[in-house]
This record gives structure tokens, C-alpha cells and sequence, in this order.
């Protein structure tokens, strides 16, 4: 049995309590910091990516050469070099799972983290892409590193499908036994344009 009078005396209380107006939240968030290449670099690899600082992307894709590689529209034309099978969308989920790997761009990096961020946009293409096959190379531009967290999300649009990668995809079991390429690809080589 439910005692209304109790019940009704509690939201009465609830209704007349006196709530203080709410204050802004005054973030002072480091939005600035060392930042830089080399700090990026270090931070990616100790997640286990492959690094590579370089000047002439086309030159470093030669690794590439006789496998089966999709590339997002937006890709620059100059880093399809002859030697790979370039895959372009629309692909299918089997399609995507035979590739050797993808090559992509990025939105942003943040060099605090080591992370890289997609946004779906040009040259990034759509998250399936960058989570089936066992490989993704992503080319990152010097200018697009950002030094913390704060300054990478100013430059990000909030309404595009944010995808951040921290290395390689990987999960821990109860024992703490690492498996690499559950969730996404096995390797992620990252390539700095500087």
C-alpha cells in the first residue's frame, strides 16, 4: 500500500527546496604545450605504430607496391603510385576485408596523446574503411599536430563522426595477454610530413 499523504509531503519538499542558480564551469584546460614531431612521433610509437618522419609522400608509399590498397576519395592523386592496386569506394564489407590495407589522411593529431583523429572527410573516407582491413597508413602533415587535447577538439568540427586511434587496434584478456587486430587493423604505420 502506497501512503499517498507521505508520498505527496516528499514532493512538496522537493518542489519548494531552494536550488542555488547554477554557476559557469571555468575550464582552464593547458590548451598549449610542447607539441611538435617529435613529441607526436614518441607518443605514437610507444603505442607500437610504426613511424616514419618524411618529406616526399609518394616516395615513402614504395613499400606499398604489389598489394591491394584502398584509398578514400580526397586521396591526393600523387601518392597513387604505380606498382599498387588501388581499391575505391563503393566497397564492400568482403571487398574491404580481402584489402592488404588502406591509406588514409587525418583531421588532426595530437601530439600529447599520440593520437590520431579522423573525421570522414575527403581523403579519410567513411570508418569501415580504416577499421577492416589489417593495415592503415595514415599520412600526417606537420601543421595538422596539435599539442593537447583542448587544441585538437578546437579544430574539429563536433557534428562530423569523430574516429580517434591510439596505435594499433588491441584488447587485454583477464590475464592481461595482449591480442593486436580485434577491433580494427593488426598495424598502423604513420607517416609524418615535415
Amino acid at each position: 500500500m502506497i501512503n499517498t499523504a507521505a508520498r505527496e509531503e516528499i514532493l512538496q519538499r522537493i518542489r519548494d527546496a531552494k536550488v542555488p542558480p547554477a554557476r559557469p564551469v571555468v575550464r582552464g584546460y593547458n590548451r598549449t604545450g610542447p607539441g611538435g614531431v617529435e613529441l607526436f612521433a614518441e607518443r605514437v610509437a610507444d603505442y607500437r605504430a610504426i613511424v616514419r618522419v618524411v618529406s616526399d609522400v609518394p616516395g615513402a608509399l614504395a613499400s606499398l607496391e604489389g598489394k591491394r590498397i584502398v584509398a578514400p576519395q580526397g586521396v591526393p592523386e600523387e601518392w597513387l603510385i604505380d606498382g599498387v592496386t588501388w581499391l575505391r569506394e563503393p566497397l564492400t564489407i568482403d571487398e574491404l576485408d580481402q584489402a592488404d590495407g588502406v591509406l588514409t589522411g587525418c583531421a588532426v593529431a595530437i601530439a600529447d596523446t599520440g593520437t590520431i583523429v579522423l573525421d570522414g572527410s575527403e581523403g579519410q573516407g567513411r570508418r569501415a574503411l580504416t577499421l577492416l582491413p589489417d593495415y592503415h597508413l595514415c599520412v600526417v602533415r606537420e601543421e595538422q599536430i596539435a599539442a593537447s587535447v583542448p587544441e585538437a577538439l578546437q579544430r574539429l568540427e563536433s557534428t562530423r563522426p569523430l574516429t580517434f586511434i591510439s596505435g594499433p587496434s588491441a584488447t587485454s584478456d583477464i590475464e592481461l595477454s595482449r591480442v593486436e587486430g580485434v577491433h580494427g587493423p593488426r598495424t598502423l604505420e604513420v607517416l609524418i610530413v615535415s
